[in-house]
C-alpha cells in the first residue's frame, strides 16, 4: 500500500510529467485538488475512486486534518493511491504535512515532483526568472501565510534581496505587498507582472509597476512577478498555444 503525492503541474495537461500520468492510469483511488485540468482527470481509470478535496479561499470544508484522515484511510484500503495536487506537492502544497501523517500511520509514501507555477507562470508570459544583467536569483514567497505559524514574512527584508520576487497566492494582498515592498526600498516603478491561470487557455497577462499594483484588479489564481525581469517578454508564443493532447503509453 503506497500513497503517491503527485504534482499536476502549473495547469495545462500536457505539462504533466510522464511518471504522474502513468500513476494516474493505474491508481485505485485518486484524491485531488480543486483546480486540476479536466484533461488530467481524464487519464484516471474509469474504475478508480475519485475524491475531490478542493478548498476554496476562507472555507473550512476539507481542512487539512480532514484531508490527512482521508489519505490515511485510502492508504489502508487500496494498493495504489494518488494524492493529486496542483503545481508541486512540496511548494506551498502542504505535501510535507500529508507525508508525515501517512508515515505516522505506517503507510509508505512517495513524492512525484510537478512543474511549479512559480517558474512556469512567468515562463508562459515570456519572463525568465533569472536573466544576465537583470537578476541573478529568484525568491518564491507565499502571499497567503498561515497566521498560526508565528513567523510573519518580513517583506521589507525581501525587498532588499535583489532577486526576482515570485509571489504565489497573493492576489488578495496587492495593497499590502505594494506598500511593504516600497517601504523596504523597492522603487515605485519596479516592473510587476501578474499571470492568471498560467499555461491554460484562460491565461491572462497583465503588467504594471509596484506603485500601481493595487489598481490592477488581480484575480486568483495568479502568479505575481516583481523585479526588472517582469518587463521582459522573450518568447513569441505563450506555452498554452503550444499545447497538445497527451496520451500515456506503456502504462
Amino acid at each position: 500500500m503506497t500513497v503517491h503525492l503527485v504534482g499536476a503541474g502549473p495547469g495545462s495537461a500536457d505539462l504533466l510529467t510522464v511518471r504522474a500520468a502513468q500513476l494516474l492510469t493505474r491508481a485505485d483511488i485518486v484524491i485531488h485538488d480543486r483546480l486540476i485540468d479536466p484533461e488530467v482527470l481524464a487519464l484516471i481509470a474509469p474504475w478508480a475512486e475519485l475524491i475531490n478535496v478542493g478548498k476554496t479561499p476562507g472555507s473550512k470544508i476539507n481542512n487539512q486534518d480532514h484531508i490527512n484522515a482521508l489519505l490515511v484511510d485510502a492508504g489502508h484500503r487500496a494498493k495504489t493511491v494518488v494524492r493529486l495536487k496542483g503545481g508541486d506537492p512540496f511548494v506551498f502544497g502542504r505535501g510535507g504535512e500529508e507525508a508525515r501523517a501517512l508515515q505516522a500511520a505506517g503507510i509508505k509514501v512517495t513524492e512525484v515532483p510537478g512543474i511549479t507555477s512559480a517558474i512556469a507562470g512567468p515562463a508562459a508570459a515570456g519572463i525568465p526568472v533569472t536573466q544576465r544583467g537583470y537578476s541573478s536569483g529568484f525568491t518564491v514567497i507565499t502571499g497567503h501565510q498561515d497566521p498560526t505559524t508565528g513567523q510573519p514574512i518580513n517583506w521589507k527584508a525581501a525587498a532588499q534581496l535583489g532577486t526576482t520576487l515570485i509571489i504565489l497566492m497573493g492576489a488578495s494582498r496587492t495593497v499590502e505587498l505594494s506598500k511593504q515592498l516600497q517601504d523596504g526600498g523597492l522603487a515605485a516603478n519596479t516592473p510587476v507582472a501578474a499571470i492568471r491561470s498560467a499555461t491554460t487557455k484562460q491565461q491572462e497577462i497583465r503588467r504594471t509597476t509596484l506603485a500601481k499594483l493595487p489598481t490592477l484588479s488581480v484575480k486568483a489564481p495568479s502568479v505575481l512577478v516583481i523585479g526588472a525581469v517582469a518587463a521582459l517578454d522573450v518568447t513569441d508564443a505563450s506555452l498554452h498555444e503550444l499545447t497538445h493532447h497527451y496520451t500515456p503509453t506503456g502504462a
